[in-house]
């Protein structure tokens, strides 16, 4: 039997590989007398590699002609085929050739262990994605055009191209490099550029960033909830010599019993109803901290937010805004297309709406603190547009804890949810906003939260007639809150 070498440009190199695979296809050529390797990895010095079109010619030679493939085969190809396991190449093919030669529906198998096999792969190399994004590190040098930031990273699969953008969106106005013994990236501020991997480690030196660094780590670090083998799954040990804040990881778990120890003490001398742990079916408890802090420190340190996948593709966390302390707080969904750009919750439409319907109730926005139970913006691209996705529990789960912290730096009286997420968020369930809206509601969050309809909602309604009735109600629910005594300050 002859096996046909299929050598592709380089690990990365998807595009040559669907082109060498439509090929093979309509050539018929199963997966069993395919060979994959890539261009300069080793080969048998006596293994002759023939001829084949390179992937452009491949792919305009057969353009049209190949079998259709689903969509989520060639999204799986995409991550997949970043893994470091050589066999990967090999892998998506002999998917790819059972998909089209009698196995359609192969995708829906969930036990079928080839395909396992691959998504195994690619979650890997979405975790690696999301440990590069979390663990780089920059520090400081000066080169021949001044200074400029540098970091060390060590994936564990070929991932940088796909992981760089994330940098450029996150620091666009400073120039950079991330050096991997796989490759390297580079920003002038203008353009992204790849570079073969680099040899050498990180830089020996400290700076004033990794100083920042710990000092960020050492404040965020909760005693009280220390998992240590739940810390090591979302921080590796194998990243830690990379990390500055790793050398404090050591004292702060040895202290952590005597410091949690004294937060409850605390916590119990201030008269606060503190756990540990949320139930599934309970409310949102106050955290565990000795030191609240100030509200700017607290929106400073909710930037560097990772809890969920969402700051990925979002240009900026949105924290809320408005007087501090503030009797009164509105809670909303997450941030919009123009409050993600502009670092400011409810400026869009749904924004406008609410200040008119504040004013309507005899509240002047001014005097009221306005947030989002979710901070970073959810959306979906269609074309260039990116519409707004409904953040699922897991995401409002994860966002809890700086919704709690903020209540503890406001101290409102009342809490209006503005919809179904923020009134999960509060809660620490689904509530259904027919039932909840008008009544107060007292949690063990210690406030009177109420519950309304977002006013994205009366945006959505396609009749006038509803939208002018359900904006009366919408005004009346705020003007029941405006009438409660603690609010009277905040009539305008």
């Amino acid at each position: 039997m002859n096996v046909r070498p299929v050598v592709l440009a380089s690990e990365t190199d998807l595009a040559g590989w669907r082109a060498q695979a439509r090929a093979l296809l309509l050539e018929g050529l199963p997966p069993g007398q395919v060979a994959w390797s890539i261009s300069g990895a080793e080969r048998d010095l006596f293994t002759l590699i023939p001829e084949q079109p390179d992937s452009a010619a491949a792919a305009g030679n057969s353009a049209g002609a190949g079998p259709p493939v689903p969509r989520r085969f060639i999204a799986l190809a995409e991550d997949a085929i970043l893994h470091s396991d050589p066999a990967r190449l090999a892998v998506l093919y002999h998917l790819l050739w059972r998909l089209t030669h009698g196995e359609p529906k192969l995708l829906a198998v969930a036990a079928d262990p080839l395909l396992r096999r691959a998504e195994v792969m690619a979650a890997a190399v979405r975790r690696d994605i999301h440990k590069m994004h979390a663990f780089v590190r920059f520090r400081t040098v000066t080169d021949d055009d001044g200074e400029m930031s540098v970091a060390w990273f060590e994936p564990a699969h070929h991932i940088v191209e796909k992981a760089a953008p994330f940098f450029v969106r996150r620091f666009s106005d400073m120039r950079w490099s991330i050096l991997t013994p796989r490759r390297c990236a580079h920003w002038d501020g203008e353009a992204l550029s790849f570079a073969a991997g680099h040899a050498g480690g990180e830089p020996a030196d400290d700076d004033a960033i990794d100083d920042l660094w710990r000092r960020y780590y050492a404040s965020i670090f909760n005693p009280a909830r220390l998992k240590p083998k739940a810390m090591r799954s979302q921080m590796p040990q194998r990243y830690w010599h990379n990390l500055p804040e790793a050398a404090l990881i050591p004292s702060l778990c040895r202290d952590a019993p005597a410091r949690a120890e004294a937060m409850v003490k605390a916590a119990a001398a201030a008269g606060l109803a503190m756990t540990a742990e949320p139930g599934p079916k309970e409310g949102p408890t106050m955290l565990l901290e000795t030191e609240i802090g100030n509200i700017d420190t607290l929106r400073r340190d909710a930037a560097g937010c990772r809890a969920c996948p969402l700051y990925a593709p979002a240009s900026q966390m949105v924290f809320g805004e408005g007087p501090v302390p503030a009797p009164l707080m509105l809670v909303g969904e997450q941030p919009g297309d123009q409050e993600d750009l502009t670092g400011r919750p409810f400026i869009g439409p749904a924004g406008m709406l609410l200040d008119e319907a504040l004013r309507d109730a005899g509240l002047d926005r001014r005097a009221v603190y306005v947030t989002n139970a979710v901070k970073h913006f959810k959306f979906v691209m269609r074309g260039k547009r990116r519409l707004h996705q409904k953040p699922n529990a897991i995401e409002i789960d994860a966002c809890r804890s700086w919704l709690q912290r903020e209540i503890a730096v406001v101290a409102p009286q009342t809490i209006v949810a503005l919809g179904a997420t923020a009134a999960r968020a509060l809660a620490g369930r689904d509530l259904r906003i027919g039932t909840s809206r008008g009544r107060s509601l007292t949690l063990d969050i210690h406030h009177d939260v109420r519950v309304t309809v977002h006013p994205s909602y009366l945006l959505r309604l396609p009749d006038e007639r509803a939208r002018a009735q359900e904006y009366q109600a919408f005004v009346a629910d705020l003007a029941q809150v405006a009438q409660l005594a603690p609010l009277a300050a905040v009539r305008s």
